[in-house]
């Protein structure tokens, strides 16, 4: 593993493009387990194999995502139970339901239980060392931020993909996603989240939408201006020809076209990594606010 300079340091300094690169997810399932969490944390954290095979047969079957958290800090809250929230991102389908666990029973059965619906939403912020040593570096310092303005909303998780972005942050229950975030500007993105407002500059995209159309949006925010949570709504999402992507927006109407290509980066992606990896754009080559169907060229 190489120790300096480390893969987010590198992919910031390459600039490399954000949209498009949120980790699918429709629902998340969040553990608070104070640690110690393996590489791979679902596995390798203490949890019994029946339970993992549970959590993984419904997040397989759901498109969600198995998360573990924490407070910043490990702060272990002596002698309560522990919480879990299950979270639905998908559009026109948001909410958060949370409920406390002692046993791996009890999780297992939260897949299932109505639980208490939480009104508020919810921060994340990967720093999982042990899975990158970016996500600890520079999550860790995000995650203090934001606890000291939220304690309540905020908490570390383990593993959400794209390390190379760290610090990275999870906006729940929408699933937004946003990478390299710097600790002054956070607490105001979360605010402005709380809101209904998004800042687009750090945006990844949303966990329950597919990366062509995640790119889309955030062309088409920077087109028009919109910065509501709910705006740019995806439509359809149209493949044409190998390499092309056609994305139908509303509120405001505008059609985006696309092009999808596979760049070598030319360095390991990850800390983790041993070989070069590929990075995957979307080239914006047409947009129109009128939903005039563009021709690709």
């Amino acid at each position: 593993m190489r120790t300096w300079p480390r893969c987010s340091f590198l992919a910031e300094a390459a600039g490399d493009p954000r949209e498009g690169t949120a980790p699918p997810a429709d629902r998340w399932l969040l553990i608070e387990h104070p640690g110690p969490w393996g590489r791979n944390a679902l596995t390798q954290s203490g949890l019994g194999a029946g339970t993992v095979t549970a959590l993984s047969g419904w997040a397989g079957a759901q498109g969600a995502r198995v998360t573990l958290i924490r407070r910043p800090g490990r702060r272990v809250r002596s002698g309560a139970a522990r919480r879990w929230f299950r979270v639905d991102s998908r559009p026109g389908h948001e909410e958060i339901r949370a409920g406390s666990f002692g046993t791996d029973a009890d999780l297992v059965a939260a897949l299932a239980a109505p639980g208490e619906r939480v009104a508020g939403p919810l921060q994340l912020v990967c720093a999982h060392g042990r899975h990158d040593p970016c996500c600890a570096v520079r999550g860790r310092v995000l995650a203090a931020a934001l606890a000291a303005a939220d304690p309540a909303g905020t908490w570390e998780c383990s593993h959400v993909g794209g390390c190379r972005f760290a610090p990275v942050l999870v906006l729940l229950p929408h699933g937004y996603t946003l990478g390299g975030v710097p600790p002054p500007d956070a607490v105001r993105i979360v605010r402005d989240y709380r809101a209904g407002t998004l800042d687009p500059h750090w945006l990844r995209g949303r966990t329950s939408l597919p990366p062509a159309a995640q790119a889309a949006q955030h062309h088409a925010r920077a087109a028009t201006g919109a910065t509501g949570v709910d705006a740019v709504r995806v439509v359809a999402v149209e493949q044409v020809g190998e390499s092309g992507w056609r994305v139908t927006l509303a509120e405001p109407d505008c059609t985006v076209l696309l092009r999808e290509r596979h760049v070598a980066a030319g360095r390991p992606l990850t800390c983790a990594a041993t070989t070069n990896g590929w990075l995957r754009r979307f080239d914006l080559l047409d947009l129109r606010t009128d939903r005039t169907a563009p021709h690709p060229p």
